[in-house]
């Protein structure tokens, strides 16, 4: 990995010098814009709305448009003169709870590594923050932009992430949060089953990007003058007429699906209440282990049943040999008789 940025985390009077390195990379596959008839590139060149001439890099300025379509200009010498008082220093502000920084202010991750003069230094502040269980909010400039931070330990380094400042998270005033939409006890009970039928720990290395994966097969193939097989079709969801009946084929799915993986039936454990329609909508209450023994008392009586049916069976199979004997008995001496 290469060094983004170099400079020292200022924790008290205590300098620790570091380079910060970017913790993320996107993976997504990159095309360029070309000509589709010959496959050329297409190439963008800086041109002035003005005077129709090309622009050289060097002649670029930041511009400000005003509501009235006039241009502020500011040059690179105006924006020297900016005030930014932590362009080479992560200022540590102060130390708070974990659980008090809202997620949805996370912008970007850098790795911070330390220098060789400042190793001891990290050690110190990396280890004094795994034991407290809390974070660092710090204030630094990457790249022309003051912004505020915070230090985390992950995997024995010191992470920094870059905040959002609060005016830049929008507010979500959406018309239904005025409606009085009130979710009935019933939907809330199968819905909180649900999410416990489906709460399981997370392990980010059992997901992948389908789409990732399905483009580069498609790079591939194109590459390789090869035709793309066609993945599966994927079978449509049956239509719900209600809120409460995708909760209860969501909640059926749920539950089947973990014991089909495992093969085993688990441990009893009492199931849902249900509500069965044919008895005037009273409710009754099952255990996996009752309805267990009920699927044996069953299996039980199949095979009772098939051996009944068995014995049955092959008395009148004995039944018609027997009289299948007479008969032939019975053709035999009229034969007899008809030949005296």
């Amino acid at each position: 990995m290469r060094s983004m940025w170099k400079g020292a985390i200022s924790f008290g009077l205590v300098m620790i010098p570091v380079k910060l390195y970017a913790a993320t990379e996107q993976k997504d596959i990159t095309f360029r814009q070309v000509h589709r008839t010959d496959g050329g590139r297409i190439r963008f060149r800086r041109v002035c709305s003005i005077d129709g001439e090309e622009v050289p890099y060097e002649d670029v300025a930041k511009g400000y448009e005003l509501p009235t379509g006039e241009m502020v200009v500011l040059t690179d010498d105006d924006m020297a003169d900016l005030p930014l008082p932590s362009t080479r220093s992560i200022e540590v502000l102060h130390f708070m709870p974990a659980d008090q920084l809202d997620p949805i202010l996370l912008n970007r991750s850098y790795y911070a590594e330390p220098e060789t003069a400042g190793e001891r230094a990290y050690v110190l502040l990396r280890d004094s923050l795994d034991r407290s269980g809390k974070v660092a909010l710090a204030k630094v400039a990457l790249r022309q932009r003051e912004t505020l931070a915070t230090l985390r330990v992950r995997d024995g380094v010191l992470v920094l992430e870059t905040l959002l400042w609060p005016d830049e998270i929008r507010e979500a005033a959406f018309p239904f949060l005025d409606d009085d939409i009130e979710a009935r006890p019933q939907e809330l009970r199968m819905a909180a089953s649900l999410i416990d039928s489906m709460t399981t720990d997370f392990d980010p290395s059992e997901y992948h990007d389908d789409y990732r994966e399905a483009l580069q097969e498609l790079v591939d193939a194109k590459i390789e003058g090869r035709e793309l097989a066609e993945p599966p079709a994927v079978a449509g969801e049956p239509a719900t007429t209600s809120l409460a009946d995708a909760l209860k084929a969501s909640l059926a799915a749920a539950q089947q699906a973990p014991a089909q993986s495992a093969g085993t039936i688990r441990a009893a454990k009492p199931r849902a209440s249900i509500t069965d329609g044919g008895t005037g909508g009273r409710t009754r209450r099952r255990t996996r282990a009752g309805d267990e023994g009920e699927a044996a008392e069953s299996a039980g009586g199949a095979r009772s049943g098939g051996a009944a049916k068995g014995g049955r069976a092959k008395s009148g199979t004995a039944k018609a040999d027997s009289g299948k004997s007479r008969t032939t008995g019975t053709r035999q001496t009229r034969s007899r008789r008809k030949a005296g």
